[in-house]
């Protein structure tokens, strides 16, 4: 074993470091982001029982679900958006798993969007973080720390009025220059998409989705926990199912950090 596996098994296993779930439960209640009625809709999470020690099966449990690729904590691959459809390795069962590792950098905004549930990450508010924390490196995860994900009504977590959801996301300018000029791997959210609420309206519409995909990024959607996290020095894994020819998939999501 290479000393620096054996480092980490020993940090690990001596509580110097410690392992963040930054997944949200997965049930027939997890909220879904509403579209249009025009448009097929996810379906709801469904779970239903195979056998439970019983004369279906007398020594196991076990059960069988169907939900979409896009419910829950879950992973957008380039292949999700129009602009990413012709992209080499596009789909999650494609894409390299080097990919799904790196380092987190967590852009605190939970006071101003407590403040304005429509509140969007600027370039300006991305500089100051790395005025503070250094440059975004290549290959990181940007986690946008909402705390969108301690509002547990339904409801509330999607705050739809009757002009569509309110919640916070990322300017136009911020995704380009996240996706474009300091190439990280993607960006994680705790909402219930990568975009903000009222990005229907932007141009293009869904702006994140359209350049973060375009440009060979990913999305990581309905995360919690990022109040635990520090601003730098997580590394973060985030592994889809590898469904062939997958836009997406649930996945369980976390940080090891100090």
């Amino acid at each position: 074993m290479s000393k620096v596996l054996a480092q980490l098994l020993e940090e690990l296993g001596s509580g110097r470091l410690r392992v963040v779930d930054l997944t949200q439960p997965l049930s027939p209640q997890t909220p879904l982001l509403p579209l249009p009625p025009q448009f097929n809709n996810t379906p709801a999470f469904k779970i239903w029982e195979l056998s439970h020690y019983d004369e279906r099966g007398p020594a196991w449990y076990w059960n069988g679900f169907e939900t979409g690729e896009h419910t829950g904590t879950h992973f957008d691959a380039p292949i999700h958006w129009v602009s990413g459809k012709d992209l080499p390795d596009n789909s999650v069962d494609r894409i390299s798993p080097r990919k799904f590792i790196g380092p987190a950098c967590v852009i605190d905004i939970s006071v101003e969007a407590a403040r304005d549930p429509n509140y969007l990450l600027t370039p300006e508010r991305i500089r100051r973080w790395e005025d503070e924390h250094g440059r975004i490196p290549v290959g990181a995860w940007v986690l946008l720390r909402t705390d969108w994900s301690k509002r547990k009504d339904p409801k509330d977590y999607i705050n739809a009025t009757e002009n569509g959801p309110h919640t916070p996301g990322l300017t136009k300018e911020s995704s380009a220059l996240l996706a474009q000029e300091r190439d990280v791997l993607g960006i994680g959210v705790e909402t219930v998409g990568t975009d903000a609420g009222q990005a229907f309206t932007f141009d293009p519409p869904f702006p994140n989705h359209y350049l973060m995909h375009g440009s060979g990024k990913f999305g990581l959607a309905s995360l919690c926990n990022l109040d635990q996290l520090p601003a730098a020095g997580a590394v973060v894994v985030a592994a889809p199912l590898k469904i062939v020819g997958g836009s997406g998939s649930p996945l369980r999501v976390f940080a090891v950090t100090p």
